[in-house]
């Protein structure tokens, strides 16, 4: 799957040169090493994605040159990415320079993201389980970002255009076209994506809690089935309030559990169940629909499970894909099973070793 990884000037890493086996690797240290960050690398290299920021400038070291590059062979190719303050990013496949984000992505590999975050998937507001169904279309289906891109920057407009004073009417519209077009295949895709998630994610619950606890996801479209009539509808009261109110950037994912909504009901550990359980179901969904096996990234995640819900994991995770998972200590490694050969690597002050068996 991925075989190297290189990085300058990112984050605590002035340098950093790793080689993993096809099994991937296991990465210990204490908090604050740079663990996180190794994996954040590999999204970015990958999916051109971190979960962690959403600014680029938080990700060069801070007392590096302002910008940062990351490197390494991925499925075959020799994928580079650089970014420098004030350009634009550069990407580069094989040595070949790609013009766009969705040129680089076009022929890169899946990922699954695992964190202890992803609690938020179920407590947290309607904007973390957009961005974990954007982050499964955008891998999933091709035209999927560039229309989360145009959909992004068309609302922008928009409700700049509502702020101001003078009727922009017609402006309004013309943006609003851009609106539905895009947005109607972001909530085709997300619903198409909910109705695949929603079995596994219920399979994989039952296989964790030990139990069948009734797993519910529901797709709730801000713009109901009909994008175009609801911004008719809406006009008025978005011309009073001064901003879009309607459309996929209030949509929401619903998650129920017995019935009840898990958010509100669930149990702390029903939660952090349901919680792997819809990032387990994302790797099925791309595996299967993609015919290939994501790669992993579970960061700090089996350190902090109890024993039961760790075993389940181990047994549920795909045995032939590739896994790269950070913890604070490796006592529980000793006990797991269907992680295949992986390599084993300390990460202490920026710096990262491989460690031999």
């Amino acid at each position: 799957m991925i075989r190297s990884l290189r990085v300058v000037d990112f984050r605590c890493f002035e340098s950093l040169a790793l080689e993993v086996p096809e099994g991937g690797g296991v990465f210990t240290g204490d908090n604050a090493q740079g663990k996180t960050s190794i994996l954040e690398a590999v999204c970015l290299m990958v999916r051109l994605h971190s979960p962690r920021s959403h600014r680029m400038s938080t990700m060069a070291r801070v007392t590096g040159p302002g910008g940062f590059g990351i490197a390494g062979e991925a499925w075959g190719d020799e994928r580079k990415i650089r970014w420098q303050r004030k350009t634009a990013m550069d990407f580069t496949v094989d040595g070949e320079s790609r013009s766009s984000h969705g040129d680089y992505l076009a022929d890169g590999g899946l990922l699954v993201w695992m964190g202890n975050e992803d609690l938020e998937l179920v407590r947290g507001s309607g904007e973390v389980r957009r961005r974990y169904l954007d982050f499964i279309g955008s891998q999933f289906e091709p035209g999927y970002r560039r229309a989360l891109s145009r959909y992004r920057r068309a609302v922008k407009a928009k409700n700049l255009l509502l702020k101001d004073p003078r009727p922009r009417d017609a402006e309004i519209e013309s943006y609003e076209s851009v609106m539905i077009e895009a947005g109607n295949l972001l909530t085709q895709t997300r619903a198409r994506l909910v109705s695949l998630l929603t079995p596994a994610a219920a399979e994989f619950q039952k296989e964790i809690a030990g139990k069948d606890e009734r797993v519910a996801l529901e797709y709730r479209p801000a713009g109901g089935e009909d994008l175009q009539v609801a911004l008719g509808q809406a006009r008025e009261k978005e011309r009073k309030q001064r901003t879009c109110l309607v459309g996929p950037h209030r949509d929401d994912l619903l998650l129920r559990l017995g019935g009840l909504a898990a958010g509100d009901f669930a149990s702390e550990g029903q939660q952090r169940t349901l919680a792997l359980s819809l990032k387990l179901a994302q790797g099925r969904v791309l595996a299967e629909c993609r015919g290939q096996q994501p790669v992993w990234l579970i960061d700090d995640v089996f350190g902090e499970l109890d024993v039961s819900r760790r075993n389940a994991l181990l047994r549920v995770l795909p045995e032939d894909a590739q896994k790269w998972i950070t913890t604070t200590h490796l006592d529980w490694l000793d006990a797991a099973r269907g992680l295949g050969e992986m390599g084993k690597f300390e990460v202490s002050g920026g710096a990262c070793r491989e460690v031999p068996d």
